[in-house]
């Protein structure tokens, strides 16, 4: 499996990834109080639907064709509304080509006082992030390993923030770098919002990923999910997971609603299931 994100951009777990971004960005939205969003694995920015990356593996009929065409305003969920609004701003026509990533989202939604932080790795990624966010003082972007930022940039100026923790899963240490990263992020700052993506394939392989993570000694931890497939074929992506620690109010209460209408579109509502849960409370 190639983890390069152009492989990937809109498949469900994407499309799960920043319906659940864009309720969280609402919520710090409703304080007058600036914050700041910082992501460590921030991609390219915009990706081409019709790339032969993309065409090569198809991903995204699984995830945002799927709702591209809903016109519907009362079977469709508010928050679904308000994300395809922002791909189609992407888009000149009523033709799907070109996908947003995380940053390109969430900038939308920033109000003028907000202010967002980039890492990105990848040489050529980098660049066309710079290129997509070119002299926007509102985003600053780095050239460096993600997990540096939660030693160097956390707490933010603000005091208020959200940070995602979107690793592409390339090495089998991955899930234990992200357990390291995250207990070093929240001993600085432990009043921010952190949400970390993982990818469902061995069940046994994330069962041991929570059971670590319960043992940090945080103390607000939601575990959301959403599978299309039976998870116990460890050689293909069966679902997607988010952690969210220190969820807003109502969070879990909003995922609960939207995780199975979700799942219904993706599946037709034939198999797959959902779940949101506190893995610590």
């Amino acid at each position: 499996m190639n983890y390069r994100h152009l492989y990937h951009a809109g498949n469900f777990a994407d499309v799960f990834k920043h319906l659940s971004l864009i309720l969280l960005v609402e919520s710090l939205q409703r304080k007058p109080k600036p914050f700041c969003y910082l992501e460590t694995h921030a991609g390219k920015g915009l990706y081409d639907l019709h790339s032969v990356e993309s065409q090569k593996t198809k991903e995204f009929h699984s995830g945002i064709t799927k709702l591209w065409s809903l016109r519907s305003v009362t079977a469709v969920p508010e928050v679904v509304t308000t994300y395809l609004s922002l791909v189609r701003h992407w888009n000149s026509s009523r033709e799907l080509r070109i996908y947003p990533g995380s940053p390109c989202l969430v900038k939308m939604l920033l109000r003028e006082a907000d202010r967002m932080l980039l890492y990105e790795l990848h040489p050529q990624e980098v660049q066309e992030l710079q290129q997509v966010f070119l002299k926007d003082k509102q985003v600053v972007i780095h050239h460096e390993n993600g997990y540096q930022a939660l030693k160097a940039c956390l707490p933010p100026l603000e005091r208020r923030g959200l940070v995602l923790i979107d690793p592409s899963f390339e090495t089998p240490t991955e899930f234990d770098d992200v357990l390291t990263g995250l207990k070093y992020a929240y001993q600085r700052w432990q009043t921010g919002i952190y949400v970390l993506w993982y990818p469902i394939k061995a069940r046994s392989e994330v069962l041991r990923f929570h059971r670590h993570l319960s043992t940090l000694g945080m103390e607000k931890i939601l575990v959301a999910e959403l599978c299309l497939y039976p998870d116990d074929i460890a050689s293909r992506l069966n679902g997607a997971g988010l952690v969210i620690l220190n969820p807003p109010w109502q969070f879990k209460e909003q995922l609960e609603s939207l995780l199975p209408w979700l799942r219904r579109q993706f599946t037709g509502g034939e198999g797959g299931k959902e779940e949101v849960r506190w893995l610590v409370k």
